[in-house]
């Protein structure tokens, strides 16, 4: 999985280029619940919302609220700031 692709195509306003791959991943496992961050990456490896679902064990309602949750708190411009170099 390319995590720098996926969070691009999570955020609205990019204000500077994102940390290389290594970086990006552990900013993302500080700033992400563990949820969260285990929806990322199975949305980030192909998988359907409902395959994400038994992949992370909750509801598929669940996986639309944190996918819109994740989608949120990346977009702060806090965290946007710390995702990038």
């Amino acid at each position: 999985m390319n995590y720098r692709k996926e969070v691009r195509s999570l955020i609205e306003k990019l204000v500077g280029d994102l940390k290389e791959e290594e970086a990006l991943i552990e900013a993302l496992k500080r700033k992400l619940t563990k949820k969260e961050f285990k929806v990322f990456v199975a949305q980030g490896n192909g998988l359907s919302k409902e395959d994400i679902a038994k992949e992370v064990r909750i509801e598929l309602d669940r996986v639309e609220e944190v996918l819109k949750a994740l989608k949120k708190k990346i977009n702060q411009e806090k965290i946007k700031k710390e995702l990038c170099e």
